[in-house]
């Protein structure tokens, strides 16, 4: 083969190269940015199972001392009942030890913890979920990839779709730029 033949097959093989690995960028990219999406929407439906579930246990543990007081009033009545009769007691002075029912506070502690570990569960799955689209926005927006993601057409989802749930306080706060004090 002479020169000029080996200089054009060398020329068809770095085009066949170059397009082999360019077909590679456009192919990782591809399943990469897909890849950041199915996470974005998988994380933020688990946010949503995360919040669920500790609403409906803060729900639950807090009918424990609706319970627990409804059966203290009963008990009550019925021992008031049965030391003093349906009418209660006609004495003028009582020297009597009662010993009534009490409700217990730890009941309401329990409501409390359960609380914290739910907002704590929930402050991490939002953070995991912030990070995510962080990822993937500065994924997208690298230099060369955010020419071919463009192409591709990503992202395909609206990532203000899948924003973090805050609260009216905290968005007043961050447009007014001013946060008051705490007061309970």
């Amino acid at each position: 083969m002479n020169i000029v033949g080996k200089i054009a097959v060398g020329i068809v093989a770095l085009v066949v190269l170059l397009f082999a690995v360019g077909c590679s960028y456009v192919v990782g990219t591809n399943n990469t940015c897909v890849s950041f999406e199915q996470r974005v929407q998988a994380q933020y439906t688990k946010n949503q199972n995360v919040y669920d579930s500790f609403w409906k246990t803060v729900k639950e543990v807090a009918q424990v001392p609706d319970k627990y007081a409804a059966d203290t009033k009963s008990i009550y009545e019925a021992a008031l009942k049965g030391r003093y009769g349906a009418d209660g007691s006609k004495a003028v002075f009582q020297f009597l030890k009662e010993q009534n029912p009490t409700l217990d506070a730890s009941l309401y502690k329990t409501i409390q913890d359960a609380m914290q570990s739910g907002r704590r569960d929930f402050k991490n799955n939002q953070t995991v979920l912030i990070d995510i689209k962080q990822e993937y926005q500065i994924y997208i927006g690298s230099f060369p990839r955010s020419f071919v993601a463009k192409a591709l057409g990503y992202p395909t989802i609206n990532l203000k779709d899948f924003d973090i749930v805050t609260s009216d306080q905290t968005d007043k706060a961050f447009q007014t730029k001013k946060a008051d004090e705490i007061k309970i």
